[in-house]
């Protein structure tokens, strides 16, 4: 769906027609399952709730999920398909965060026995290994960022087909 709506944003003419059925129909699949997969969350982990006992000011990302997936239909039917992109990448950020925030502390939950699983702080480098990625990043980083903009920048706007086209 996601990928759909930014499509539509990038062309034109038959393309763009082909793609606004498709993302429709890309929308309803992403609803179903996406209720299907929050139903069958709530029955079969019910673990996966009891972090929001803890920090109820997560589930403000449940109720943007629910809003960002409801205004991407009434975005496109306006028009306004950089909104439902909006939209669309807010959902995204939002089921992100909920997954974070239902399996945390744990990144592996073991099923057997819960003392099992394997925890952030099971997981995490030492002090100096993570001074050493600090380091790297902090070189690395202007680099991609540069690099980005530059795509970005050379391949913006719509796609258009010409005569070389294929």
């Amino acid at each position: 769906m996601h990928g759909a709506i930014y499509l539509f944003l990038k062309t034109e003419g038959a393309v763009q027609e082909r793609l606004g059925r498709l993302t429709w129909h890309a929308w309803g699949v992403f609803l179903a399952l996406y209720m299907l997969t929050t139903i069958m969350t709530v029955l079969e982990v019910p673990t996966a709730t009891r972090n929001f006992e803890h920090y109820p000011w997560a589930a403000g990302a449940a109720v943007a999920a629910v809003l960002a997936i409801a205004n991407i239909p009434r975005a496109m039917f306006l028009k306004k398909y950089g909104q439902a992109f909006l939209c669309s990448s807010a959902t995204i950020a939002a089921l992100v965060f909920l997954f974070a925030v239902a399996t945390y502390p744990n990144i592996i939950t073991a099923r057997n026995d819960p003392a099992l699983s394997w925890t952030m702080w099971d997981a995490a480098s030492s002090e100096k290994t993570l001074g050493i990625g600090l380091l790297i990043v902090a070189i690395g980083f202007p680099f991609v960022l540069a690099y980005t903009a530059t795509i970005y920048w050379t391949f913006r706007g719509k796609v258009r087909l010409g005569e070389d086209s294929y």
